[in-house]
């Protein structure tokens, strides 16, 4: 009589099935709300329209976050990452506006631009070949935002740029920390819904993005 039961190696080829699928449809997500985002700087810059304001930027961030968090289960998710994806991109072209505006602006919006994508397509690339797991980053990662994000929020309201510069420094060392803990969780499953693994890798792109604009418009001589 032969055994129907499922065995190990049927589950582990499952898990193997599944970790592809999240991973392949993170990647594709994050490729279309890249270009979507990108689009919407575009237009943002083209029509040299002003930032929001830190006030209005984080109140639609973090409504348009929760809200895909709500919807990330229904197709409804797509259309709100789509939506906080582009908002940032509009909050994104007047920053790169200012920074192309200086003497070498041009150099500095590419070197910030090249050292994203370096920093991301490498580290993503060490999480999937080694398949480490860098779970045990995680709370100290939760930790390490939570006090950047309120020493930026200091360092914007008491208009203090040391602290900036600090906190820009903290985000590039925290976000590519990020990569490989959002990469590890998608291989060993702990992460299975692709729209949230989206949202955590855009965010943590456009955050590295902005820190290293400010920090290497910051050294570049002309800030």
């Amino acid at each position: 009589m032969l055994d129907t039961k499922p065995t190990a190696i049927t589950y582990g080829h499952e898990h193997a099935l599944e970790v592809n699928k999240v991973l392949r449809n993170t990647y594709a997500l994050l490729a279309m709300t890249l270009l979507f985002s990108a689009f919407t700087a575009g237009i943002s810059m083209v029509f040299n329209l002003p930032h929001p304001g830190i006030l209005i930027t984080l109140v639609g961030y973090f409504g348009l976050l929760f809200l895909t968090q709500y919807l990330r289960n229904s197709a409804w998710g797509i259309l709100s990452i789509f939506a906080l994806t582009g908002f940032m991109g509009l909050t994104l072209g007047p920053i790169i506006n200012a920074y192309l505006s200086l003497a070498n602006g041009s150099q500095i919006v590419m070197n910030a631009l090249g050292g994203t994508a370096i920093t991301f397509l490498g580290l993503s690339g060490y999480a999937l070949t080694t398949k480490k797991n860098f779970s045990f980053l995680g709370n100290f990662l939760f930790i390490g935002i939570l006090v950047a994000f309120l020493a930026g929020l200091g360092a914007i309201f008491f208009e203090m740029p040391a602290l900036s510069l600090a906190v820009s420094a903290m985000f590039v060392l925290l976000m590519s920390g990020l990569i490989l803990y959002q990469t590890s969780e998608i291989i060993h499953g702990g992460e299975t819904n692709y729209i949230m693994a989206t949202v955590t890798l855009y965010v943590t792109i456009y955050n590295l993005f902005t820190s290293l604009l400010h920090l290497f418009g910051a050294f570049g001589g002309d800030d």
